[in-house]
């Protein structure tokens, strides 16, 4: 009993650390991969190969001023940023990091919290992310902050409603809202992407919306609202914001390699002729470098394609994603009568 409870201790310390380091060197990797696609060198300056640059930008963060406006609502200013650094943190929870492994006799899984309704449990949290932002936005008494909030919260509406349904394709061929059991049913390279590849694309599309990632990035579009909805914040609060978007980018990709691209499963695992615990690292490594090619999509994304306008954002979710998710749904029921 003991040893099960240390384990599980230690798995929730490791996913939320393993997160929150992603997540803070994500801020590094964004800036030399624009440094790259700029002919730039980037940060160079804080510890080899600007390695430490991101404890130099948090402790920066942390020693600025804290200024709140006047006319501020001071308890729901302070709220905003809070939850949205907390709902961006809750998701890793669900996302099972690897398979089981034995220790003593005992099985563990690579998993905070192997619940069978992970997928609904991801979007649940991800959709109250947008109300910290939404409180944020209103309690700063700016007229940019709320119609960067605004956008955000109408941003979110618009292209969830397309990600759920990209989602239910899944659902329906696996018949769970595990996500471990959505993994256990991809094993080797028989991955969901070939049998979804229009499913990923919408929920790929749908993910940039959901993170604010460029050419989605309305609700802080600098040329328009200055800041958009943290144009007030400074100090640690505004850091919170900034980090928060680079948390649900890395939960987004986990949760794409995981649904999409068999999580720790790769291909010739049976094969290796390694004992479980070995294949457990290594399905591990393979979910993580799944994880970190998607984030570097994401960020050859936002410095390759320009901002939508926001006619064009909102048309592409309600005329074009939605319609094509709803086909996409009745496909996969089609081919379920036809081929089961």
């Amino acid at each position: 009993m003991e040893l099960a409870l240390l384990v599980k201790i230690l798995i929730v310390v490791g996913v939320f650390v393993l997160t929150l380091l992603v997540a803070l060197y994500s801020t590094w990797a964004e800036r030399k991969v624009s440094a790259v696609m700029q002919d730039r060198i980037g940060p160079n300056r804080a510890g080899p190969f600007g390695l430490l640059q991101p404890l130099a930008d948090g402790v920066k963060m942390f020693t600025k001023e804290e200024i709140i406006p006047n006319t501020a609502n001071k308890f729901l200013f302070v709220l905003g940023p809070c939850l949205a650094m907390l709902t961006a943190g809750m998701t890793s929870a669900v996302i099972p990091w690897g398979d089981t492994f034995v220790i003593d006799g005992q099985e563990f899984t690579l998993q905070a919290a192997d619940v069978n309704i992970g997928i609904l449990y991801a979007f649940g949290v991800v959709s109250v992310g947008v109300y910290g932002i939404m409180l944020g936005g209103w309690a700063s008494d700016n007229k940019y902050s709320l119609i960067g909030a605004i956008r955000a919260s109408s941003q979110m509406i618009s292209y969830e409603l397309a990600m759920g349904l990209s989602i239910i394709a899944i659902i329906m061929m696996t018949g769970s809202l595990s996500i471990r059991e959505i993994v256990d049913q991809q094993p080797g390279f028989n991955w969901n992407i070939w049998y979804q590849p229009l499913g990923f694309v919408i929920f790929f599309i749908c993910a940039l919306a959901e993170t604010n990632r460029a050419p989605f990035d309305l609700p802080e579009c600098e040329t328009e609202l200055i800041g958009g909805y943290h144009t007030e914040y400074s100090s640690m609060k505004l850091g919170f914001f900034l980090f928060a978007e680079y948390f649900n980018m890395f939960i987004s990709s986990a949760i794409i390699a995981a649904v999409y691209f068999g999580g720790y499963n790769f291909p010739f695992s049976d094969q290796l002729g390694l004992s479980q615990n070995w294949l457990t690292i290594v399905g591990a490594l393979v979910f993580f470098v799944k994880v970190i090619l998607g984030i570097l999509v994401f960020m050859w994304i936002r410095w390759t394609l320009p901002r939508f306008r926001y006619d064009q954002l909102m048309k592409l979710g309600w005329q074009i994603l939605i319609p094509l998710a709803i086909v996409n749904v009745l496909l996969t029921g089609l081919g379920i009568i036809v081929f089961k």
